[in-house]
C-alpha cells in the first residue's frame, strides 16, 4: 500500500490519473491539492470535486493551492483540455465542499504527519511544491518519494523546448529541483509513448458509468487511432508509484532555464553525473503494454465499484 497526496491541475490527463488512483487497491490517496494550469485555479478545484464525487472517493480532502505562476503571468492550456478543463463533458455539482486552509500548508502538515510514509506526486504546475518547500524545507526529507509529470530531455510541447507544467511556472520548478532531494522526473519522453488506441477505447467502454468520462476525454486531445492516438501523460507518473518497474530510470543533474527567450521552462537534463550528487531520475523508457494492462485493470475495479 503506498499512501499518495497528489498535486494536480485537472484537467484531462489528470482525471485520468486520479481514476487510476481510485482503482488501484495499492493506492491510499490521503488527499488531492490543486493549482492553477490546464485552466484557472476555480475550475482545476471544481473539477476535483466533481472527479472526487464521481469516482466515490469518500472525503479525501481537496484543497486548493496557488492560482499561478510565481514570478510573471503564466500559461494556461483550455486550448487542449476546453474551456472547463474536462474536455466538454459535464459531471454532476459535488455536494461537498474544499477543505479549510492552503494547499501549502496541507503537504507540508500531511508530509510532517507520517514522515517517510507519504509519496508526493506532482502531475501540475510546481507552484505549491515550491512554496511549500520555501516555507518547510524539511519535507524533502519528510517525503517517501517524489514524483513530477513534466519536464523532458529531448523536446517540450508548450515550446519546443518547453514542457506545459515545467513552462507554466519556471521559477517554482527550478526551486524544487534545486531544494536538495530527488525528483523522479516522469517526462515526455515517456508520457508521449502511452498513447490511446482503438482497441484500448473499445476496453474503456465497457466500464458502465466511468466509459461516461473516460471515454469522451480519452478522445477530446486528437483522434484515436488503430496504432496512435491522443497521449495520457499524467496517468504515467502514478503508474509508477503502483509499479515501479514499468519505467526505466537513470540518474540526472537538471537545471530548469527560467529566463531564456526561446528556452524558458526547459529542463536541461545532463546525465553525465561525474562525481556530482544526481537530483534527478529521469524516466527513458516505459513498458507501454503493462502500462496499459495496469491502467484497463485498474478502471474495471473503480467502474464496478461504481455501478
Amino acid at each position: 500500500m503506498h499512501k499518495l497526496l497528489l498535486d494536480c491541475d485537472p484537467g484531462i490527463d489528470d482525471a485520468l490519473a486520479i481514476a487510476l488512483a481510485a482503482g488501484s487497491p495499492e493506492i491510499e490517496l490521503v488527499g488531492i491539492t490543486t493549482v492553477g494550469g490546464n485552466v484557472s485555479l476555480d475550475l482545476t478545484t471544481a473539477n476535483a470535486l466533481a472527479l472526487r464525487e464521481f469516482y466515490r472517493l469518500g472525503d479525501v480532502p481537496v484543497t486548493p493551492g496557488s492560482a499561478g505562476a510565481l514570478l510573471g503571468a503564466g500559461v494556461r492550456a483550455e486550448s487542449i483540455h476546453g474551456a472547463t478543463g474536462l474536455g466538454g463533458v459535464t459531471l454532476p455539482a459535488p455536494v461537498n465542499g474544499v477543505a479549510d486552509g492552503h494547499a501549502v500548508d496541507y503537504i507540508i502538515e500531511t508530509l510532517r504527519s507520517a514522515p517517510g510514509e507519504i509519496t508526493l506526486v506532482a502531475v501540475g504546475p510546481l507552484s505549491n511544491i515550491a512554496l511549500a518547500v520555501r516555507r518547510e524545507p524539511r519535507i524533502v526529507e519528510w517525503v517517501r518519494d517524489f514524483v513530477i509529470m513534466g519536464g523532458s530531455y529531448t523536446r517540450g510541447n508548450h515550446t519546443p523546448a518547453a514542457e506545459f507544467n515545467i513552462k507554466a511556472d519556471p521559477a517554482a520548478a527550478s526551486i524544487v529541483f534545486d531544494a536538495g532531494w530527488q525528483v523522479t522526473m516522469v517526462g515526455l519522453d515517456v508520457t508521449l509513448t502511452a498513447v490511446v488506441t482503438e482497441s484500448i477505447l473499445d476496453r474503456m467502454r465497457s466500464l458502465g458509468r466511468l466509459a461516461d468520462l473516460v471515454v469522451p476525454i480519452s478522445q477530446f486531445y486528437g483522434v484515436v487511432k488503430a496504432d496512435g492516438g491522443p497521449a495520457i501523460h499524467d496517468a504515467v507518473a502514478v503508474a509508477h508509484v503502483i509499479d515501479p518497474t514499468l519505467l526505466t530510470l537513470v540518474p540526472a543533474v537538471v537545471n530548469v532555464e527560467t529566463v531564456g527567450t526561446y528556452t524558458a521552462g526547459m529542463t536541461v537534463t545532463d546525465f553525465k553525473v561525474e562525481g556530482r550528487v544526481p537530483n534527478a531520475a529521469v524516466a527513458v523508457d516505459l513498458d507501454v503494454d503493462r502500462f496499459w494492462k495496469l491502467m484497463l485493470e485498474s478502471y474495471e475495479r473503480l467502474a464496478a465499484r461504481m455501478a
